[in-house]
């Protein structure tokens, strides 16, 4: 199986990311962050810094760069600094400083006083659940609110009452940050007219849009390039604070402008994941199917109110079967940075929830958690007609349970020396989802071929993808083809991001080497070509007629031509309105936890998926892995500690925990591979998010199983393991 061809960039150190980028003249920015959650700037005395040494510009809101708000379809606004004196959060950018090398720029923000008229801060989830907000309508327009109740049941309440197994409880996860290896950064270049901006983001076409929208500029006067990123999972899907300033500092000063947060800066000047409560009610006969399902969920959001975490509805809302279903979403607006999209944006806390609820189910029936999932597996999402469009969980589960020895799981888990070792499960479900992606395929004159697109891979495995499904559209092979993107001025792909790209890109170079190809056997029958007034095929790169064959290169060159193109464009249609689609897995784990000290450490891990066509095993398989890890993290390491004003505790890679080689064991991935073509052409569906989901459920349910005791937040502490 062919490895990522960025590799060999990436480990030797010549990958070129944003902050990469050097040129002659250069210069450094600075952000200056508040240091209150609430209020308004009343002053900001810069003599200090202006007369710093090496700086050579000081913006603030009182003395700002030529900026305004942009905004996206779909994304709406997007907020840029510097505009207003208004503070909503600790740690939001509100200065800017340049100075001629990195250093000085750093010392001078330091120097920069500000006078804020500070106003009280509610900062806690907790404290803000009585004055919660209906949530506004989800990105496909549906409510919040959504009731489902069968014929005769007047209330969810009733289903419940009349439900001979209930089980009821509240869950929690924490804040996260995306907490990316590259750190949000931006070098910006401005020549004859025309930015070059040089920053690590989701989606150049998309980020060209932004910056030209906050300059004033026609999108054909802003470049993006972005072919590495450092990193991303929905954190840098919007176009960063360092990309906006450096930008419009570049253009004030005419100078190339470099700009990069800090570690720390990243945490607050960036957006993160939500934390959220979640309440669940689970009814069911004494066979265990499911009678009714209530999902009430909060999740913290900013002041401005610009994203909510769809907890209830990424994940009750399709994933069991139930005749009487109610969800509600609401959202608790705090003086937090803003939150976004974070891998698995509601499924990942949401399966946390329900996964666990799930369990504790199954413990109340004395049924194997297994075989509940099984007897309530759905044939499409409660109260629609469009079934799944192609669905193996069941698969997924008798799979995993043999690979990982289920059937010797007691109730009770067991005792090793001094470690109690339990075992777990959930299911994991996430959206089969396509963006519009265009992609260009352009044949040379060398027998080689180029694929190109202005997506980005953000680690993804995206460029590889591109290689190999243009290699098959085209019949010759991956090492003929160079893949392109990262780069606004190529065909637009959209965002790398909602476990997209395969399926769009792949999808879009599908249809664009259909056309190239018939393109070609045009211009090999044309007057003067080889095969001209023949009737041509074309197979194994080569175009065929009358028992002779020539490869699409010597053709081009027969005719004097250097190489031939064409764009193919893809988009979700009529499909979209005859299925349901999703991808499906079982997650499996171990947790052993300490007899004396209560630490507890995952031993084993397996995931079993179902998602379509593997492109690419090896890289399907990574990105499966770092989603699981992710999903431990979540369970037994990560949360953003914010304190009463605001200030975020653990701002750092000391506080922050994530986990290291030490607590990962060897994390086991099996797919059963079932193409799907109702969903797109190449028969692919998205790996890269659903690895994340259930694995946190999947950890407290082992942990459960080892010790008896239910914990119903994360992360999950030694504290929560200790005996009374």
């Amino acid at each position: 199986m062919p490895s990522r061809l960025d590799g060999p960039l990436k480990v030797s150190g010549r990958a070129e990311y944003g902050a990469d980028h050097n040129f002659p003249g250069m210069a450094y920015g600075y952000v200056v962050l508040s240091t209150i959650a609430n209020g308004e700037i009343e002053a900001m005395d810069v003599t200090a810094a202006k007369s710093a040494p090496g700086v050579i510009g000081v913006y603030t809101p009182f003395d700002p760069l030529e900026l305004r708000t942009p905004s996206l379809p779909m994304f709406g606004e997007t907020w840029v600094p510097l505009q207003n004196r208004d503070v909503a959060y600790y740690g939001q950018p509100i200065g800017f400083v340049v100075a001629e090398t990195f250093e000085q720029a750093r010392d001078a923000a330091m120097l920069v006083d500000v006078t804020y008229r500070e106003r009280p801060a509610l900062t806690s989830l907790e404290d803000g659940l009585a004055s919660a907000e209906e949530a506004p309508p989800g990105f496909d327009g549906s409510p919040q609110t959504h009731t489902l109740l069968a014929s005769g049941v007047e209330s969810i309440e009733d289903a419940l009452a009349d439900s001979p197994v209930v089980v009821e409880a509240t869950y929690s996860t924490a804040t996260q940050n995306h907490a990316a290896m590259e750190p949000h950064s931006a070098v910006a270049v401005w020549d004859s007219g025309v930015l070059t901006i040089y920053s690590g983001n989701q989606g150049s076409d998309l980020q060209a849009m932004e910056v030209a929208g906050a300059l004033a500029l026609d999108p054909s006067a802003v470049h993006a390039v972005n072919p590495f990123v450092g990193g991303a999972f929905g954190g840098k899907g919007r176009t960063s604070t360092p990309a906006f300033l450096a930008a419009a500092a570049a253009k004030a000063l005419d100078r190339p402008i470099k700009a990069a947060l800090s570690r720390e800066q990243v945490f607050t000047a960036t957006a993160g994941r939500a934390a959220t409560v979640q309440k669940i009610a689970l009814g069911a006969d004494a066979d265990g199917r499911l009678i009714a399902v209530r999902h009430d969920s909060w999740c913290s959001t900013a002041m401005d109110r610009s994203f909510v975490e769809p907890t209830s509805h990424g994940t009750s809302r399709e994933w069991y079967a139930t005749p009487n279903l109610a969800l509600s979403q609401k959202m608790v607006p705090l003086n937090i940075p803003p939150t976004t999209f974070m891998r698995a944006p509601g499924e990942a806390p949401g399966s946390f929830a329900l996964e666990s609820a799930i369990d504790e189910l199954a413990v109340a029936l004395n049924m194997d958690p297994i075989e509940l999932r099984m007897r309530n597996n759905s044939t499409a999402p409660p109260g629609r007609d469009l079934q799944w469009s192609s669905k193996h969980l069941d698969e997924c589960f008798s799979v995993g349970a043999a690979r990982f020895g289920w059937a010797s799981r007691s109730p009770h888990g067991r005792i090793d020396g001094d470690w109690l070792v339990g075992v777990g499960t959930a299911t994991a479900m996430f959206p089969a989802l396509r963006f519009p992606a265009s992609v260009e395929v352009t044949l040379q004159a060398d027998d080689t071929a180029v694929v190109a697109t202005s997506g980005a891979d953000p680690g993804t495995g995206l460029l590889t993808v591109l290689s190999l499904v243009g290699a098959e559209s085209l019949d010759i092979t991956p090492d003929r083809i160079t893949p392109r993107l990262g780069d606004s001025a190529l065909p637009p792909g959209g965002m790398s991001g909602g476990s997209t790209a395969t399926a769009s890109a792949g999808t879009a170079i599908m249809i664009a080497a259909s056309k190239v190809i018939d393109d070609l056997l045009v211009v090999a029958t044309s007057p003067g070509s080889p095969f001209q007034g023949m009737e041509t095929s074309y197979a194994d790169g080569h175009v065929l007629a009358g028992g002779r064959t020539m490869t699409f290169g010597e053709v081009l060159r027969a005719v004097g031509r250097p190489s031939i193109s064409a764009i193919g464009s893809s988009a979700p249609g009529e499909e979209m309105t005859k299925h349901s689609f999703s991808s499906f897995g079982a997650q499996f784990c171990e947790v052993r936890v300490h007899k004396w000290t209560r630490e507890a450490r995952v031993s084993r891990m397996l995931g079993v998926f179902d998602a379509g066509r593997i492109i690419n095993d090896k890289a399907a398989r990574s990105q499966i892995m770092g989603g699981m890890i992710w999903g431990v993290s979540a369970a037994l390491h990560e949360g953003l500690e914010i304190e009463p004003n605001g200030r975020m505790a653990n701002a750092d890679f000391a506080g922050y925990l994530l986990p290291v080689n030490a607590d990962i064991p060897e994390v086991d991935v099996h797919f059963v591979q079932h193409p799907d073509t109702l969903h797109n052409a190449v028969g692919a569906r998205g790996v890269g998010e659903i690895g994340t989901v259930g694995m946190a459920a999947a950890v407290a349910n082992a942990i459960y199983n080892a010790t008896g005791v239910r914990v119903r937040h994360i992360p999950i502490v030694i504290e929560d393991l200790l005996d009374d």
